[in-house]
């Protein structure tokens, strides 16, 4: 099985919260983790933004990412939200089952 780290900016502590909530409800993600007051500079719409945001860094496997893209997309303030997946390549064979279990749903 693939596993992945799902790496998303949101505009706010409390918006990753709320989408992470609803990952994990849902079952389409193992687990979530929230970094708060990460600064960013991008381009959007022709202009340099710098911007307080927050990070959700979620796990789960890659059957689940064209899921959890169109749910994180659904309930999103951003018109185009960072949703991008990273694969785990090693770690812990236990803590990998348990992202592969809980994704299953029940």
């Amino acid at each position: 099985m693939n596993h992945r780290f799902v790496y998303v900016t949101t505009a706010s502590r409390e918006e990753a919260r709320a989408i992470g909530r609803a990952l994990v409800e849902e079952r389409l993600v193992a687990c979530v983790n929230i970094l708060d007051g990460v600064s960013s500079l991008y381009w959007w719409k022709g202009e340099i933004q710098d911007d307080r945001e927050a990070v959700l860094i979620a796990k789960t496997t890659s059957a689940r990412m064209p899921q959890v893209i169109e749910r994180v997309k659904a309930l999103h303030s951003y018109e185009v939200p960072c949703v991008v997946s990273l694969p785990i390549l090693e770690g812990n064979p236990a803590f990998l089952e348990w992202i592969a279990r809980e994704t299953r749903g029940q």
